[in-house]
């Protein structure tokens, strides 16, 4: 049983929720399940069967697809209010999970059963909010698919590197997690970086103090 907090907290973060008609909203209430999740949690993984529809409340969590050689490529971040399109693609699909998901933070979920997803797929508001966040999430992944693709590892972790703030408070096995590669080569791309006088370099930290050079790196060869 939940508390009334959580529903008005989910329905703060989804509100969607608020515009379903009265009878649906009382059988999603009725049949949301809850789970508090410590960070660093799998959640599902491939292969998988999907047993719900989740809303994040609180926390986050990280989605990525495995290698067979334990890769690991960051696909997208589900944060309060969205939701996972791969969750919902397996439940309209009726197949398997076909990656891994992982809470970053102390996360909050809902988890909508799977015959009560199919059921609130009738109200169009609900099926709105489905596929519009499909919509957004393709883009996003379109995005990294032209990344991964066309540019250069040294751009992306340039990249990177500045959507972070100047101090970056980051391991090397992070930044090559979020790029989808190894640690060698984001440690040997980042000396080079210091080398040029664009970061300084200590323990778990980051410091950028050419933030133009580093732009100038992650743009290079984007027109070519």
């Amino acid at each position: 049983m939940t508390e009334t907090g959580d529903i008005a907290q989910l329905a703060a973060r989804y509100p969607m929720i608020e515009a379903l008609p009265e009878p649906a909203r009382e059988r999603l209430v009725a049949a949301a399940r809850w789970v508090r999740v410590p960070p660093g949690q799998l959640l599902f993984d491939d292969h998988q069967a999907c047993e719900g529809f989740p809303f994040v409340v609180e926390g986050s969590v990280r989605v990525v697809k495995c290698a067979a050689n334990g890769r690991e490529l960051p696909l997208y971040r589900v944060t309060p209010g969205e939701t996972c399109i791969i969750s919902s693609s397996c439940l309209l699909g009726e197949e398997d999970y076909n990656a891994r998901g992982v809470t970053e933070t102390d996360t909050l979920l809902m988890l909508l059963p799977k015959p009560v997803f199919d059921a609130l797929l009738a109200e169009p508001v609900f099926r709105g909010f489905v596929f519009h966040l499909f919509a957004e999430r393709i883009a996003d992944l379109m995005q990294l698919i032209e990344a991964v693709a066309f540019h250069r590892l040294d751009q992306r972790l340039a990249a990177l590197l500045l959507g972070k703030g100047r101090v970056l408070h980051v391991t090397h096995q992070q930044l090559a997690d979020e790029l989808g590669s190894v640690r060698e080569f984001v440690s040997r791309l980042l000396k080079g970086f210091a080398a040029q006088g664009l970061v300084r370099l200590s323990r778990e930290q980051i410091e950028i103090l050419d933030a133009a050079g580093l732009r100038r790196v992650a743009s290079e060869g984007r027109h070519d």
